[in-house]
């Protein structure tokens, strides 16, 4: 309830200080470039140096892996379809091929799993979506941000990108113990990022141009809220088989969401930018109807 709240609070902060006028047009370019070079390299480094790794979750790690590669198709596919402009087709695929498996999707497992089954919603997050988004996902950022761009200037971008370099840094010290101070500190820095993304998207988020934007939304949270997680679904268990709570909370995860962090990469990227605000500002409430439907259809897998 208190995430739910703090959503809330923090989306009505963004768009109340827009039409106060009190703080430029340019504060979602700071508020992202904060989160990007500050509160994500903190969560990476705290989360991936604690992370213990378990053979038996690659089905969990992998689903961020099959999700945006499923996305990065179907909305190729549907950019040619539509005639949707490339930052449209990048923005989609951002937002639309990675879901928001830690701020929305932790509290959902623990309301509609327990407290116990948290340890498959960091493994999804964290080496799925968050090491998804670090790599492949700023790929197709630069991509589609710069058109034509040589293979030197991608490996550039992701090698710069400071959530990454922080993510190989934290698993390059995983046998050195933080002192507690250290972990405190990356806590507090990581606690950032879910308050300050939240007010970016509210500042941006224009309902006014829902309209321009519905075919791209329409096509976003279809995939992302529906037929993405169906796809897992086909894969996990009809195709492989799979079982179990943990196969479960793994497709339950699918189902989130659009992922914020990939929004603000996005924003930050200049790739659709209304598009992007429309698909968490819609989503992320429209998900809290849709998660229960799939928590009761795959009960019993």
């Amino acid at each position: 309830m208190s995430n739910i709240v703090l959503l809330i609070v923090c989306f009505a902060a963004g768009m109340g200080l827009r039409r106060t006028g009190r703080f430029p047009e340019s504060t979602p370019a700071a508020l992202n470039g904060f989160i990007i070079h500050i509160s994500l390299p903190a969560l990476a480094l705290l989360h991936i140096h604690r992370l213990k790794v378990d053979p038996t979750l690659l089905f969990t790690a992998g689903m961020a892996w099959c999700l945006f590669g499923a996305g990065f198709l179907f909305f190729r596919q549907a950019g040619r379809l539509f005639k949707l402009p490339a930052g449209t087709v990048g923005a989609l695929i951002l937002v639309g091929g990675l879901g928001n498996t830690s701020f929305v999707g932790l509290p959902m497992i623990e309301a509609y799993y327990g407290k116990e089954y948290l340890g498959i919603g960091l493994i999804a997050d964290q080496l799925g979506s968050f090491l998804v988004l670090s790599t492949l996902g700023i790929l197709v950022a630069t991509l589609y941000s710069s058109g034509n761009v040589t293979p030197r200037q991608v490996l550039r971008k992701v090698l710069l990108f400071p959530p990454f370099q922080a993510l190989i840094l934290a698993f390059l010290l995983r046998p050195m113990p933080f002192p507690d101070w250290l972990g405190l500190v990356l806590q507090k820095l990581g606690d950032t990022l879910t308050p300050l993304a939240l007010a970016s998207v509210g500042f941006q988020l224009r309902f006014a141009r829902m309209r321009e934007e519905l075919t791209g939304l329409s096509i976003g949270l279809l995939f992302k809220l529906v037929l993405g997680p169906a796809l897992l679904y086909l894969l996990y268990v009809v195709i492989l088989g799979g079982s179990g709570t943990v196969m479960q909370v793994t497709i339950f995860e699918a189902a989130m969401a659009p992922m914020i962090t990939a929004g603000i990469i996005a924003v930050d990227h200049k790739l659709n930018p209304s598009l992007v605000t429309l698909m968490l500002g819609i989503g992320i409430p429209l998900s809290f109807l849709t998660l229960p439907v799939w928590w009761w259809l795959l009960y019993g897998v």
